[in-house]
């Protein structure tokens, strides 16, 4: 199973909606284990994240009035992403460094998505 990032909306019932998002993998956000090995591991904490780090025990909903932080964290992750990346206990190299870039350019991406349309939030499930 894989990771997916979207953007989405809340409807008159409290339930979300999602948004469409862009095609070409721009919704990936990595596979089911980098649940706890990569975002939710040391590395990412010890760089200040707090969002990313929830999706070690359950889905991550960033609501509308948080997103701004979470594109801030995501922002911070991926400006240290050979530091936070050479920090994991997964083998590094190009590969893992580039991967874990577009995942975060992904949640990026996202998060500006739900900024610039107003009352929407970012998923990743």
């Amino acid at each position: 199973m894989s990771l997916l990032v979207h953007t989405f909306v809340r409807n008159a019932d409290g339930d979300w909606d999602l948004t469409e998002d862009p095609p070409n993998g721009r919704h990936l956000a990595g596979g089911e284990r980098w649940r706890t090995v990569v975002w939710g591991s040391e590395s990412a904490r010890a760089l200040g994240a707090r969002f990313l780090p929830r999706l070690a025990s359950e889905d991550l909903y960033v609501e509308a009035d948080e997103v701004a932080a979470f594109l801030e964290e995501c922002l911070t992750l991926r400006n240290k992403s050979e530091t936070f990346v050479a920090s994991l206990r997964e083998p590094y190299g190009p590969a893992l460094l580039d991967n874990v870039e577009s995942k975060l350019d992904n949640f990026i991406a996202a998060s500006r998505r739900a900024l610039e349309a107003g009352g929407e939030g970012v998923l990743i499930w």
